[in-house]
């Protein structure tokens, strides 16, 4: 892959060919980021958390959360522009002490985890549309005695995507345009479809859906975390920082715009969605996208609509996979992790969904969220105003908006999610040791 070949101001000064992302590249790739396979996949699975469409609540609270959250990415990718994203940003700011470069260290360690997660979840969601458009798949899988089945067509998907990302950064910024074009075309084609056969009375809410007791906080804390995980990728772009031009200014506008576009899109489609398929229906579908198409106008078009989801599913992981490479590659480079990750290179496509996604969100708000939200305020302490070239709005409200719902998201979390997130950090602290004793045997050597 085209990756920078330093990550001072100075070498991106002698090598401007590295910043060519503006404001619409930029954009397009975090919308094509959000998208992706997530709302086809997740519609059913946030229903069923609050069992009924009441849950589309959580979509709401959870944009709001985002776009504070948002905020906060947008004022450190401004004022500390840089490839990898949450990894610069801890680095510069806890990385001043022998022992602060544990923070950053167990950002990357989580991240091999929740990255490799929230990938997989995309192969593993498109495998199902997969299934739909060729009923014979998996017999004839079995047949050939090909291992892991459709899992294994999952992961050698995501190698092909590789392939295709060994490219220079300026073809790879205008192929993001491309494919997030046909992902807000898919999108379009539901929203209209699904507009043109609305049926209110099918939103129907069932008794006692908002009545405020310990089933409703929990529901709504699972919805509120698969919402986010659609909305993951709205800071795709400060994993580029290096690749960005004036990202004073563009990393902001990307985020913002991405995030209030995709707030507006998730709405309409979820609504019109259920109001074409029934909840009760649509919250055990496999392939809610296709069922919906199917309903309509049979399945003859609906499987030729599947190879727009598929679209989808190749944008969403051009996207994720571009960004997520330059983030250990940077900790490598910086010998804050292992040295054999300063060469970009592909494990959970054969996990379940549901299992696979509350990981990806949960292994990442201890370190990755909140400590970015503290490290902001860090920040803002060391340094004055006039350094920081974008500042967020009506601070510090948005951040602890930003914290408050972050702790309740992991506070409603899955067990087997939280322990798997307790579990990355202990081995990551663990790690963290290997690698100082490491270092320091090298050193005396």
């Amino acid at each position: 892959m085209s990756l920078p070949e330093s990550n001072t101001p100075a070498a991106a000064e002698e090598a401007p060919l590295h910043r060519t992302l503006g404001v619409w590249q930029a954009t397009a790739l975090n919308i094509a980021n959000m998208v992706g396979i997530g709302p086809f996949i997740t519609i059913p699975l946030f229903i069923a958390k609050m069992q009924g469409p009441q849950a589309l609540i959580g979509w709401i609270i959870a944009a709001v959360l985002v776009l504070c959250d948002g905020l906060v990415w947008s004022e450190l990718g401004a004022a500390l522009p840089g490839s990898g994203g949450s990894y610069h940003f801890l680095s510069k700011i806890y990385g001043g002490t022998r022992w602060g470069r544990v923070i950053p260290f167990l950002f990357i360690w989580q991240f091999l985890i929740s990255g490799t997660l929230e990938m997989a979840s995309g192969y593993i969601g498109a495998v199902d549309y997969l299934k739909y458009a060729l009923p014979t798949l998996e017999p004839t899988l079995a047949d050939w005695h090909i291992p892991g089945g459709t899992g294994s067509v999952a992961a050698v998907c995501s190698l092909i995507v590789t392939a295709i990302l060994c490219r220079p950064i300026r073809f790879l910024g205008h192929l993001g345009l491309i494919l997030a074009g046909g992902t807000l075309m898919t999108v379009a084609v539901v929203i209209v479809a699904g507009v043109s056969n609305f049926r209110p009375e099918l939103i129907e809410f069932p008794e006692g859906a908002f009545t405020p007791n310990r089933a409703f906080f929990g529901g709504l804390g699972g919805a509120m975390l698969i919402a986010v995980y659609d909305y993951l990728g709205y800071y795709n772009v400060c994993h580029l920082g290096d690749e960005v031009v004036n990202p004073g200014k563009t990393i902001p506008r990307a985020v913002v715009i991405s995030i209030i576009v995709i707030a507006l899109v998730y709405l309409c489609m979820n609504v019109v969605i259920i109001g074409v398929v029934p909840w009760q229906q649509a919250m055990v579908s496999k392939n809610i996208a296709a069922e919906f198409m199917e309903t309509l106008y049979g399945r003859k078009v609906a499987v030729v609509f599947t190879a727009l989801i598929l679209w989808t599913v190749a944008a969403c992981m051009f996207a994720i996979q571009l960004g997520y490479s330059r983030i250990p590659y940077a900790a490598a480079r910086n010998g804050d992790f292992f040295r054999i990750f300063a060469v970009v290179h592909p494990v959970f496509c054969y996990w379940p969904l549901q299992e696979v996604i509350d990981a990806a969100v949960t292994v990442r708000i201890l370190i990755q969220f909140i400590g970015q939200i503290i490290g902001l305020h860090l920040l803002r302490a060391r340094r004055p105003a006039v350094e920081l070239p974008f500042r967020m709005w009506l601070y510090p409200i948005p951040s602890v908006v930003a914290l408050l719902g972050w702790l309740f998201v992991l506070g409603t979390s899955t067990w087997l999610a939280l322990g798997m997130a307790l579990g990355v950090v202990v081995t990551g602290l663990a790690m963290f040791l290997v690698k100082k004793l490491y270092d320091a045997a090298s050193e005396r050597c």
